[in-house]
């Protein structure tokens, strides 16, 4: 209870540190001076902060200067949440907060305002300002930290916010938690942007708390929309370890030693899966509309068309539409098709059982402005050359046939490529296809027909892979010739010439990554860009030599993805069935390097040690672990700063010898300012008594 009072007299003083700094430049600042960067100061509250019996409906709080209140939609919530939230106006230098519900007894409320309150000449905000009182006779004073993380990009998350909920008080069902849908938060936090958060006024008792991506800022979890984290415990701050906490001069809010970690992910709850619609948006195709992915269907009939002429295509992005071609000849089909379905669909109790629905969609062909007036225009066209006297030629027009590679100009010659057409194929000359090597001279090589085969993708019927054996720093000719290809609708293509190279090895890295993983698992290992997309991966990963070619110089990232069912994918997780996901990190080295430089040619080795990567998460980890990202990011803002004076240094050739050892100075400030942050962030090995170091 002494770390935890100690804690609460930390938050209370960082609250107030800003007005107090902010007071004392004030005076010294004159007229027409520079800019103000300083937020407003709290001069007055009534009632005070921290009452306790309260029993008003307006709060007042007052300010040194005019202030203004911006995106209180996004900004303000309370803890709890009160049904309406409170009316916040502005009055001279002061807002008026107006209580607009009917507050619980013997409740610790506090009215949460982020960055909502700016001063109203440079909206310079007010960060993590709250008010807190008591309907009873105490004020709740516990608190405790955490850290939210996107669980794949193993990045922070900002903005979370956090629920906590009295364990004691909820059901204790481990096969079906259904929490968060049912019920209120007893206490709520928010996270700050760099996902660290300070959660307050919390009482002495187990908590089950949830972290929430709350994406339209309702207040309420979406799942498929919002990102959630769970814990699989329950924690009561009375007993957690002591945390430190500081002020962060270079983000202007507070933060904090995490003793709680939130993997976070987008997870897909049940849905009872039904036939919502079936449409027929052109002649040869209906469209079936499920409301879940991956419909189970175990027959189709369709009147007058026989079903081998019924091509399935379940190629849609969410995987919860398909459609069926018709390949009948257009003249053949009938405005209105009838016919019947037979899938698997939930009942009331999600029983998962077939069912036969009748299918009926209508199609009519309805020429659009655009075709009308290109068919007028033809018509008046051919009129006439008719009174001339001359033999109208229509005009040409764009063959309606589509058709994409995923390559145009270098290709990775471990990979390939691939071509999507837009309908599906009822007729493929693969024989008429050729595949050239080129070879001497550019202007007229020597060409050797290369063997290629293609194969579809299961999961996309337009899609072929093209196979062959590639030579690296080669060159090739594919060529399709005119009419090889018939699509559904009867189009067919012209003729396709494309030139394709194969990388050098010698313009690019070559990552050796060596692996010690543990006995029984796989991985997957990812090399991404400097944003964390994926750019080659290795699946199945045991322990052992890895390699990855073709690594465009430049900078990378190393994701390691435990692949605990061994699918070769990374798995999110479940609420309801409290399943965490599959652990995602980006590598980082011994030195507490998580970005690497690559280069042309070169050889970059990699020791990769699992138990390392995916260690427990216990306080202290997760501790040295921020602790390697802020060093990581002040380091690349301080690169990023350096680049910027060379620059400006670049464009000032005139500028004296003087002024150039100026910039020198303000590099040293910049250096201080660095170091002052990083001598903040020792709070991370500290206690929360080692914050008291900031006054």
């Amino acid at each position: 209870m002494k770390n935890s009072t100690t804690i609460l007299k930390v938050a209370v003083a960082l609250l107030f540190l800003g007005a107090f700094l902010t007071r004392c430049a004030n005076i010294m600042t004159p007229d027409g001076g520079p800019k103000d960067t300083l937020p407003p100061i709290i001069t007055v509250l009534t009632p005070n902060n921290f009452t306790t019996n309260f029993t008003e409906k307006k709060i007042y709080i007052e300010f040194n200067e005019y202030v203004q209140i911006k995106d209180q939609h996004k900004e303000l919530f309370t803890s709890p949440q009160m049904k309406k939230l409170p009316l916040v106006s502005t009055r001279g230098k002061g807002i008026v907060i107006t209580i607009r519900d009917t507050l619980k007894e013997n409740t610790t409320y506090a009215i949460d305002f982020g960055s909502a309150i700016r001063d109203n000449n440079e909206g310079n905000p007010l960060n993590a300002m709250r008010y807190v009182f008591s309907t009873g006779p105490t004020v709740d004073s516990l608190m405790c930290s955490g850290y939210t993380a996107d669980s794949y990009k193993a990045d922070s998350v900002s903005r979370t916010f956090l629920w906590f909920y009295i364990a004691d008080s909820l059901p204790d069902t481990p096969d079906y938690d259904s929490t968060i849908f049912n019920r209120k938060p007893d206490v709520i936090a928010r996270a700050q942007n760099n996902g660290i958060f300070i959660a307050q006024n919390l009482k002495p008792v187990a908590y089950r708390i949830y972290a929430i991506g709350d994406k339209n800022d309702n207040q309420l979890y979406e799942p498929g929309s919002d990102l959630v984290g769970i814990l699989d415990t329950v924690y009561n701050p009375a007993t957690m370890p002591p945390f430190g906490i500081w002020f962060d001069s270079l983000r202007h809010y507070p933060s904090a030693d995490p003793q709680l970690y939130f993997r976070m992910f987008t997870d897909q709850t049940f849905k009872a899966q039904r036939l919502v619609e079936a449409q027929r948006p052109d002649c040869k195709k209906i469209t079936l509309f499920f409301n879940t992915a991956n419909p189970r269907i175990d027959s189709l009939r369709l009147d007058s068309i026989p079903s081998d002429k019924i091509i399935y295509d379940p190629r849609t992005k969410g995987k919860d539409t398909v459609n069926l071609w018709l390949n009948v000849d257009e003249k053949l089909l009938p405005d209105t098709i009838k016919g019947s379905i037979t899938y698997y669909r939930h009942d009331s109790i999600r029983q998962y059982l077939p069912t036969t629905e009748p299918i009926k969609v209508a199609w009519k062909r309805i020429e659009s402005k655009e075709e009308q007036k290109e068919r007028e225009k033809e018509e008046r066209e051919r009129k006439k050359a008719e009174e001339e006297g001359r033999e109208y030629t229509p005009p040409q027009k764009p063959n309606p046939f589509k058709y994409r590679a995923s390559v145009t100009g270098e290709m990775n010659p471990e990979q390939g490529f691939d071509i999507t057409i837009d309908y599906p194929l009822v007729a493929f000359d693969s024989t008429a296809v050729k595949l050239y090597k080129l070879e001497g001279d550019e202007k007229n090589p020597k060409t050797t027909e290369v063997e290629k085969h293609f194969v579809r993708d299961t999961l996309n019927i337009g899609r072929y892979f093209v196979r062959a054996a590639w030579d690296k720093a080669s060159k090739y000719r594919f060529y399709i010739p005119k009419g090889a290809m018939t699509d559904i609708m009867g189009f067919q293509n012209d003729s396709i010439s494309s030139d394709i190279a194969t990388f050098d090895p010698e313009k690019y890295s070559k990552l050796v990554i060596t692996v010690k993983g543990e006995k029984g698992k796989q991985y997957i290992i990812q090399q991404t860009d400097n944003s964390g997309k994926t750019q080659q991966e290795i699946k199945g990963v045991k322990s052992g030599k890895h390699l990855i070619n073709y690594v465009a110089p430049g900078e990378i990232r190393i994701r390691v993805i435990e692949d605990t069912n061994g699918n070769g994918l990374w798995d999110a997780g479940n609420v309801v069935e409290r399943l965490q996901p599959e652990r995602a990190e980006m590598y980082i080295n011994d030195t507490g390097e998580d970005i690497f430089a690559t280069k042309a040619n070169w050889d970059i080795e990699l020791d990769i040690d699992m138990s390392k990567v995916f260690k427990p998460m216990t306080m202290e980890n997760l501790i040295k672990m921020l602790e390697d990202k802020e060093a990581s990011r002040l380091k690349k803002l301080f690169e990023e700063w350096q680049k910027r004076q060379l620059e400006n240094q670049k464009q000032q050739n005139g500028q004296s010898q003087g002024g150039m050892m100026g910039g020198m100075g303000g590099m040293g400030g910049m250096m201080g300012g660095l170091g002052g942050m990083m001598g903040g962030s020792g709070g991370f090995s500290g206690n929360s008594g080692s914050s008291g170091q900031l006054f």
